[in-house]
């Protein structure tokens, strides 16, 4: 089983957020760090602070040297998928080869009506996702991409320089839906991350999974599986270690532990330490 962190960008500071993300990287027991793609806060007061996904990650990998760098998840829906390719491309450079790549569908009604983004019916979003994620790994792995979908058009498009990962950064999807976000995994993901209750609600997702696996030839052991466990600062942190014990024995590859929303740097060592015996 493998560990990684996750840090919230709502209600905080770049320095706060940075410093988390320079201490994770000092313990190799953490593989990878993530945070989100919203621009406005998931709790507390809607209208606080929250930093911008694309902008801060490509700081957060110039601030680290070793640690992974992702977005859990990146909305398709908020950026053009070969404006998307570009900033991967330059965000793996940045990082020297770090990047995770992480997108979804998108889902958050209350940003795209204040913002005036489109927010297709669930069909149609799904349409739009399965032809950004053509698209996108267009632009990353050929020279000169062509696509002609529904919604999305490249003719003679170009993406230089290229990412360092070959053939492209490694494609973390997000989310539960069985027919069409499991069926995007198995196609295209070299990491599908959920989040569910617990292992009852997450093993017959991974069945899933495997059947679109069987269905468009790949092998389920090429992705990642990959679950958040919620580090509660009320609570001893033996309970978040045992929780993960959990989801390994289920068969998870990766736990991400949510760290609390004004967690110091200091909150690392102790995890990591904690973690040892699982690793």
């Amino acid at each position: 089983m493998r560990f990684a962190i996750k840090t919230r960008p709502e209600h905080t500071t770049w320095q706060q957020l940075r410093d988390v993300w320079i201490a994770a990287d000092e313990f190799e027991i953490f593989e990878s760090a993530w945070h989100w793609d919203h621009f406005y806060p998931l709790s507390g007061d809607m209208t606080g602070p929250n930093l911008e996904a694309w902008t801060s990650l490509a700081a957060l990998a110039q601030a680290t040297k070793r640690i992974r760098v992702g977005c859990q998840v990146t909305g398709m829906i908020y950026r053009h998928p070969a404006v998307l390719a570009n900033m991967a491309a330059t965000t793996d450079i940045i990082s020297g080869g770090r990047l995770e790549l992480g997108v979804g569908a998108g889902w958050n009604q209350m940003e795209c009506d204040a913002y005036g983004i489109d927010l297709p019916p669930l069909k149609e979003r799904f349409d739009r996702f399965d032809e950004g994620m053509q698209a996108l790994i267009a632009l990353l792995t050929e020279p000169v991409a062509n696509f002609d979908g529904q919604y999305v058009k490249l003719t003679d498009a170009y993406c230089e320089p290229k990412a360092v990962q070959t053939p492209h950064p490694p494609i973390t999807i997000g989310g539960k839906g069985p027919k069409r976000t499991l069926r995007a995994a198995a196609r295209w993901a070299q990491q599908w991350h959920v989040i569910v209750p617990g292992p009852e609600e997450w093993k017959p997702l991974k069945e899933i999974l495997v059947g679109h696996c069987e269905d468009v030839g790949r092998d389920p052991a090429e992705i990642t599986c990959s679950v958040n466990v919620r580090v509660d600062p009320d609570q001893p942190l033996d309970q978040a270690v045992a929780e993960a014990a959990v989801w390994g024995e289920a068969g998870v590859d990766l736990v991400i532990f949510n760290l609390p929303l004004d967690a110091p740097p200091s909150v690392v060592e102790p995890l990591a330490k904690a973690l040892a015996p699982l690793a």
